[in-house]
């Protein structure tokens, strides 16, 4: 193991060779091409996410064994990211992460109590009336957007999922910020890509 680890999870720590593999992964998988090149700005970044992510497997993991957690019955990884507007909500670590069903049950137990009021649900359809309207076929078979507002009766079971889904993955995001914060220690060279002290954070205002 590395002298010298990229981080540490509750003082365990993370070795450079684990990164490596996990980077040696990817470079020999489907989307190698799309992958920045070693030794720029952008490969260092692709490191750091790395980093992110074999912290997070551990705090989850950690958390598991915690809680005392199974993976029986757990909902699948499309149930709680169904399309991209609710990974990029979650942030790409974290949606990485669900991947493993251990860490869908570590997001149930927390987000068990998260709940939306009645007044966010009429709220919400109110001010977009159509975002549950059912399309309507025509003649030809083609679906046509519905251009009558359905009554929030009719679609309350609907709104009521697509604003808890969205509530449980902010709940998850945010605790999963603090147990890091809590938990991880970074090594010089890979602070959080997002970190504006490094120098390959290309983000700028």
């Amino acid at each position: 193991m590395s002298a010298h680890p990229v981080a540490t999870v509750a003082g365990a720590p993370v070795a450079v060779e684990e990164v490596d593999a996990a980077e040696a992964r990817l470079r020999t998988g489907p989307h190698a091409a799309a992958l920045p090149a070693r030794g720029t700005g952008e490969g260092r970044q692709l490191r750091r996410w790395l980093v992110q992510l074999l912290v997070t497997e551990r705090v989850v993991a950690a958390e598991v064994a915690a809680r005392g957690l199974t993976v029986c019955d757990v909902p699948t990884e499309a149930e709680l990211l169904p399309d991209v507007t609710a990974r990029l909500e979650i942030g790409s670590v974290a949606a990485a992460a669900l991947a493993d069903p251990r860490a869908r049950a570590l997001f149930v137990d927390v987000t068990a109590t998260v709940r939306v009021s009645d007044h966010q649900v009429a709220d919400y359809h109110a001010r977009n009336p159509l975002r549950f309207a059912a399309a309507n076929p025509d003649r030809h078979g083609w679906r046509a957007p519905a251009c009558a507002e359905p009554p929030l009766a009719q679609v309350r079971a609907a709104v009521t999922e697509h604003l808890r889904g969205a509530a449980r993955r902010r709940a998850f995001r945010l605790w999963l910020d603090e147990r890091r914060a809590a938990l991880v220690e970074l090594a010089a060279g890979y602070e959080h890509p997002g970190d504006p002290r490094q120098p390959d954070n290309t983000h700028r205002h």
